[in-house]
């Protein structure tokens, strides 16, 4: 019995550690090209920001739009984009039109008519202040307040100073023409 345990654990012990070596690399691969960004559903990232204070970006999309998808696979893909907003915010993907009820302390957001194609919820009709542009990008702060939303596709060069200026609180202060002109941005 003795004889059969030693070479199991020999080959437990040997797949421990390349299973172990093999996640290291991985790990540091994943760090060189920029970790992927952690999305959150909204009201997950509305509940952690009650743990633990941090902006919130929503990306409002719908399934049906091009420039949404190309923003999820240029955009949002950069290094310094995903890295950026991984640190400074609790990243959402919200969905324009989905058919769920969402209730965030005690006001409830319907899709009023979830059977019906393209029927807009209201979360995102509040998010959005009525204007329905796909993708728009909504700003929160700490606090969970709304400060503003940005629509249309953007490059990762000309998003970056964007998410800079609300991550950094420059918007409190500085006036967004001069701290576009002045932005030295990672990507060139």
């Amino acid at each position: 019995m003795q004889k059969a345990f030693f070479p199991i654990a020999a080959f437990l012990i040997f797949s421990f550690s390349q299973q172990t070596f093999s996640q290291n690399k991985n790990k540091e691969k994943a760090v060189q090209q920029g970790e992927k960004i952690r999305w959150y559903s909204f009201e997950d990232a509305y509940q952690l920001n009650k743990k633990k204070q941090k902006k919130i970006f929503i990306d409002v999309f719908t399934d049906w739009c091009g420039w949404c998808k190309k923003m999820d696979a240029e955009t949002f893909t950069n290094p310094a984009i995903s890295e950026y907003m991984m640190n400074h915010f609790y990243c959402v993907k919200l969905n324009a039109e989905r058919k769920d009820t969402i209730i965030i302390d005690g006001v409830t957001f319907t899709n009023p008519n979830p059977s019906s194609r393209r029927s807009t919820h209201q979360l995102a009709i509040e998010l959005l202040k009525g204007n329905m542009s796909y993708p728009s990008y909504v700003f929160l702060n700490e606090k969970s307040q709304w400060l503003t939303v940005i629509s249309g596709y953007q490059v990762a060069k000309d998003f970056e100073p964007i998410l800079h200026y609300f991550g950094e609180d420059a918007y409190q202060k500085t006036p967004w023409e001069d701290f576009r002109a002045s932005f030295e941005g990672e990507i060139k």
